[in-house]
């Protein structure tokens, strides 16, 4: 069992992870502006402003894996990098790994091809999120070498808009975006946080980004 801090929690990504790592027994804690209405049984939720950086570096408390599940929307526009920093310093400090939960954008579209952010078909209304999510993996990989972390794109086609189910199949990939046979990159909420969660249980991508999709 591993005690597991995931800031972000009560977000679609986030409650999946918290979902999925409570039913398979860990210790979990969930950080969010408020607590959610239905919450997870066994899990403990904290409300909290994750832009007061003093007050966040205190909440990983004694968190053997930290996971930033937090999109640059909104209020977060332009500052999921900062917390992502206090997030990643506090974890060193602790001795604890960061796990974040980044965007398809900054995948290549072939090993040598452009990023999928810097196609003629990505939206520009999320260019500005790709690129900054693509700045937080730069500073990953530029981080100390005692910083362990793992950085998730999910596939091209994740989002609360399409949940799918939870099959406990998909593929693991790396820099390059995942698709079928159609060209579909998709991936389900579940199946996501199935795949973080075995992560943190077994790790094969320390100071890595990896890739997942059907």
């Amino acid at each position: 069992m591993a005690r597991i801090t995931v800031v972000g929690g009560t977000g679609y990504a986030g409650e999946n992870i918290v979902r999925e790592a409570a039913a398979r027994g860990h210790q979990v804690t969930a950080v969010a502006r408020s607590v959610p209405e239905a919450p997870v049984d066994g899990v403990t939720y904290v409300a909290a402003d994750v832009l007061d950086a003093a007050a966040l570096a205190g909440l990983t408390g004694d968190a053997e894996v930290v996971v930033g599940a937090l999109s640059p929307r909104g209020a977060l526009e332009g500052n999921v990098i900062g917390v992502m920093r206090t997030l990643a310093a506090a974890a060193q400090r602790a001795g604890a790994r960061i796990g974040v939960v980044g965007g398809a954008g900054s995948l290549r579209v072939s090993p040598d091809g452009p990023t999928v952010a810097s196609t003629a078909e990505f939206p520009d209304a999320f260019k500005a999120e790709a690129a900054e999510m693509a700045e937080v993996l730069a500073e990953l990989r530029a981080a100390d070498a005692e910083l362990d972390w793992f950085y998730v794109s999910p596939a091209g086609g994740f989002g609360a808009w399409a949940p799918g189910e939870h099959t406990g199949t998909f593929r693991i990939g790396g820099d390059v975006l995942l698709t079928d046979e159609a060209g579909n990159s998709e991936i389900s909420g579940a199946d996501l946080a199935h795949a973080i969660v075995d992560e943190i249980e077994r790790p094969a991508h320390r100071r890595q980004r990896f890739t997942v999709a059907y």
